[in-house]
């Protein structure tokens, strides 16, 4: 699936400025939000969407907002101990929007579930076998990437280093969306 995407970015991001626990609430948001959006690419939905420019122009501009956003709140979180006690990280609902925003999401997942059959004989198994394997995915990878930020926070302590990882963090966000565009 190639380079992160928005929200495995953002989910290293979260984890190194307010680590792994406070990131529970996000990381099962945005499992929630790639998800469904596995639902909506093994249903049809997607097609649905495509098949209107305007609604998935208005969806991409909410999207890119978002993201601003997110990279906005990592770059400018907290260090350290202050992190813990001064601000909130993002909740639930933040790694679901990100994850249903997603383009990257739909693009890579898209590819991943028409490129490949699993049962060629009965497209029903097929399909509960790709979305049995592809949650999987999902679940192992976003929580690795967590993880992964989390384990950093501990050496970022410092507010220069700190700071800059956040900047880092929120930049490959924006990178990955610029990316995932082209």
């Amino acid at each position: 699936m190639g380079s992160p995407g928005p929200v495995t970015v953002s989910l290293a991001g979260l984890g190194s400025a307010f680590g792994f626990r406070p990131g529970l609430p996000y990381l099962c948001g945005a499992m929630a939000g790639t998800g469904a959006v596995l639902l909506m690419i093994a249903t049809g939905v997607t097609a649905l969407l495509l098949a209107w420019p305007a609604v998935l122009t208005a969806l991409m501009m909410l999207a890119l907002a978002y993201i601003l956003y997110l990279a906005w709140k990592i770059a400018t979180a907290p260090i350290g101990h202050v992190a813990k006690s001064a601000t909130k990280p993002p909740a639930f609902v933040s790694g679901f929007a990100l994850a249903i925003a997603n383009p990257k999401a739909f693009a890579a997942i898209g590819a991943v579930y028409s490129g490949h059959s699993v049962v060629a004989d009965d497209l029903l198994l097929d399909m509960i076998a790709k979305l049995a394997a592809l949650t999987g995915v999902i679940i192992v990878s976003q929580t690795a990437w967590l993880a992964f930020g989390a384990t950093f926070s501990k050496f970022l302590n410092h507010p220069k280093t700190g700071r800059a990882a956040n900047i880092a963090f929120a930049l490959m966000l924006l990178a990955s969306v610029g990316l995932a565009l082209l």
